[in-house]
């Protein structure tokens, strides 16, 4: 008796089955997909993983972007733009970067970065930390140098 009702259960699941209507059809081409982009500035590394979307002062920066169509172009009112050279990057999905100084008399602050191309354009934000001080004030102590022998 057991052995006729595993039977007719298993026959009913594969007609079942079999009967189902097909729902994936598509009655006409697919859309493309939309031009996937991005812009970012700066890459993680091994040694320091935050350095995405940071300027970072005393270093080189690198503005990345990953977007389809000619004459890609970055733009920011903190950032100059030098070097454009095609990718592919390691460690960042781009395929165009360019040298990124901070203009003059920047200060700290958040910023956008911009790359058009192709009719497309991407933007995000970036931050400025503040200067650090470049210079010893004056009556300071220095190490090594005797001043603060009694």
């Amino acid at each position: 008796m057991v052995r006729k009702t595993v039977v007719f259960v298993a026959a009913v699941v594969i007609g079942a089955t079999a009967a189902a209507p097909a729902t994936a059809q598509s009655s006409g081409p697919a859309a493309a997909p939309a031009p996937a982009g991005s812009v970012q500035l700066n890459v993680n590394t091994a040694i320091n993983q935050s350095l995405v979307d940071k300027y970072v002062r005393d270093a080189p920066n690198v503005a990345l972007a990953k977007c389809e169509g000619a004459s890609p172009k970055f733009s920011s009112p903190a950032l100059d733009f030098a070097n454009y050279t095609p990718g592919p990057f390691m460690g960042a999905d781009a395929n165009i970067s360019a040298d990124a100084t901070l203009k003059p008399g920047t200060g700290a602050g958040t910023y956008p970065l911009t790359v058009t191309c192709g009719g497309q354009t991407y933007t995000t934000n970036f931050t400025v930390p503040a200067a650090q001080v470049a210079k010893v004030p004056s009556g300071a102590a220095k190490a090594g140098d005797g001043s603060m022998a009694g």
